[in-house]
Formats: structure tokens, C-alpha cells, sequence
């Protein structure tokens, strides 16, 4: 039976895959009670006997519980963003490319992506891939997430009045100076030589996201249009059961769209927006930040691993 420590179990993210597994009988869950969870020593114990380790830490100490498990057989997956864009580590997106759902089974570092990034690779890596989407086109990313992705400590802002950093907006954009932790995985996983400008914002919902990238179709390469475009997304997510690519039938009928419509699950919607021939498109994503953006990703990635076993 196959041993699984999450790393941080006690954050928003570790709550929710200890919440996933916690049904599971073909599991052993390794944990260390809150009050040791500052134990190095407890942690370096639990790390090297688990099978599979998950860590929910932030990026320093996500590299330290890394090197706490050198010379082991221990598997790692990490949802920081610290080894998100290093080669040596499998990203962990596995409707990337054909083959990314087999590379990331075969990994024993994998990193779990970043919830804009997901909705915004999702939509813009089919594209570059096919030859349709410029790799220097300057790609436009916005987004609206649930304000879970902050954490606790952003919750407690959001959710308690007498908080002294509380936040009473209803809705806020922040990262004003256009620096964000996860341009440079766009960046990469997304094939661009350009860096995307990226506006995040937070609503007053817990959980959901919408993320959006829209496009000039005459900037595009060929002549490109939203049939075609989203032919290339449907082709490219074909038989994976966590991506559903809306039909234009569908998405023309929408007067609105919801962030929080896949809040509680573990899939990926992808919508191409706008009215043919009017020479744009609006691509959107949406998904549960917490869901296929970063517990139900580690989850699924976790199961992938448990069917190889890396020498």
C-alpha cells in the first residue's frame, strides 16, 4: 500500500487533498499532528517513509523538505511554485501534450502547476503548438479567482471584520506593477518568447476562477477563426475526462459566465467567445482554484505516479 505525507496538511491547499484521499482504502496517509508540525525531525521521518510526499509549503521551505529526503526513495510532488519552470522537475499538467500524463506517471519530481497558469496554458499551449497562436503575439492573460487562493491568511482578511488587514472590496486587482510569481510558468509552459501581461484579480467568492486571453484573429498566423480555434483545443483535450472543450453552439448561447460554476470539482471548462467574423476572440477558462488548479492537479498527478514505480 502505497504511503502519501502531505507536507503542510494543515494549509488551505493540504486540508483539501487530505479531504480527497481521505475516502480511499488503497492509501496509507502519514501524518504528524499539528502541534509537531514544526518538528524537522518528525518531518524528515515522515518525508523519507512516504511513498509519495505532497508538499503544500511555501517555495523555501518546499526546497528544504526536498533536500530533507536526498539518498531516498521518496517521490515528490510539490505545489509551489519553487520547481515549476526547472527542467529537471515534470510539470504537472498531464493534458500538456500527448505524451505529458505518461512523463509525469514516469517522474520522481513532479510540480504541481499554478491555478492562473493552468486556465491560461490550457488555452494558449494547443495554439502555439499548432502553429496558429504566435509565440511573440503579446498575450494578454486576466483572470478572477476565488479568494481561497490566498490562503489562510488572505481568507481571514476576506472572512473576519475585526481582522486589522481586513478587506471590504468586493472585488480587487492586485500584482499593479505587473510582476507575479506565475508569468515566468506562462512564459514557458505556454511557449512564448514574450512575456504575457497578466491582471489578477480576487472576488468576494471562496472558491472558482475565470481566466481569459484574448486575440486578435488577424494577428494570428493563417486565417484563423473561431472555428478553427476551438477545432484545435477539442482536438487537442479529445478523450481527457477533465478538460471539456464547450462547444461554439453552446458558448454563443451564454449571456454570462459564472467563476464559481466548477467550484467543488476537479475539471477544466474552456470556452471560445466572440461572433465570427468580427475579428476577435476571447478564449476563457474556467475551474476551481483549489480543484484542477492546485488539490484535485496533485491528486490526479498522484495517482498518476502510483501507476509506475521509478527504479
Amino acid at each position: 500500500m502505497a504511503k502519501i505525507f502531505i507536507d503542510g496538511e494543515h494549509g488551505t491547499t493540504g486540508l483539501q487533498i487530505r479531504q480527497r484521499l481521505g475516502g480511499r482504502d488503497d492509501l496509507e496517509l502519514l501524518s504528524i499532528p499539528v502541534e509537531r508540525r514544526r518538528d524537522a525531525g518528525a518531518r524528515a521521518e515522515m518525508l523519507r517513509e512516504a511513498t509519495i510526499a505532497i508538499l503544500c509549503l511555501p517555495d523555501d521551505a518546499a526546497r528544504e523538505a526536498v533536500s530533507m529526503v536526498d539518498g531516498a526513495k521518496t517521490r515528490i510532488i510539490d505545489t509551489s511554485t519553487a520547481h515549476r519552470v526547472d527542467d529537471a522537475w515534470a510539470y504537472g499538467f498531464p493534458e500538456l501534450d500527448a505524451d505529458q500524463a505518461e512523463r509525469i506517471a514516469r517522474s520522481d519530481r513532479v510540480a504541481n502547476p499554478g491555478c492562473y497558469p493552468t486556465g491560461a496554458i490550457a488555452l494558449i499551449r494547443p495554439l502555439v503548438a499548432a502553429g496558429i497562436l504566435p509565440d511573440d503575439y503579446p498575450v494578454t492573460v486576466n483572470a478572477v479567482s476565488g479568494y481561497t487562493g490566498g490562503g489562510k491568511q488572505m481568507i481571514a482578511q476576506m472572512e473576519d471584520p475585526a481582522n486589522p488587514d481586513h478587506i471590504a472590496a468586493p472585488f480587487f486587482l492586485y500584482a499593479l506593477p505587473l510582476k507575479h510569481k506565475h508569468v515566468p510558468e506562462m512564459q514557458k509552459h505556454g511557449r512564448l518568447s514574450r512575456k504575457p501581461i497578466f491582471t489578477p484579480n480576487v472576488g468576494r467568492f471562496p472558491q472558482g476562477m475565470l481566466v481569459n486571453v484574448p486575440l486578435y484573429l488577424s494577428d494570428l498566423n493563417g486565417t484563423s477563426s473561431l472555428g478553427e480555434i476551438h477545432a484545435t483545443l477539442a482536438d487537442h483535450y479529445e478523450g481527457q475526462p477533465n478538460v471539456e472543450v464547450v462547444s461554439l453552439d453552446e458558448s454563443a448561447g451564454l449571456a454570462r459566465l459564472d467563476p464559481t460554476e466548477l467550484a467543488g470539482t476537479d475539471k477544466l471548462k474552456l470556452f471560445v467567445l466572440g461572433t465570427e467574423g468580427g475579428g476577435q476572440v476571447n478564449l476563457v477558462a474556467s475551474l476551481d482554484n483549489l480543484g484542477k488548479g492546485a488539490s484535485g492537479a496533485a491528486v490526479q498527478n498522484m495517482d498518476l505516479m502510483l501507476t509506475r514505480q521509478v527504479a
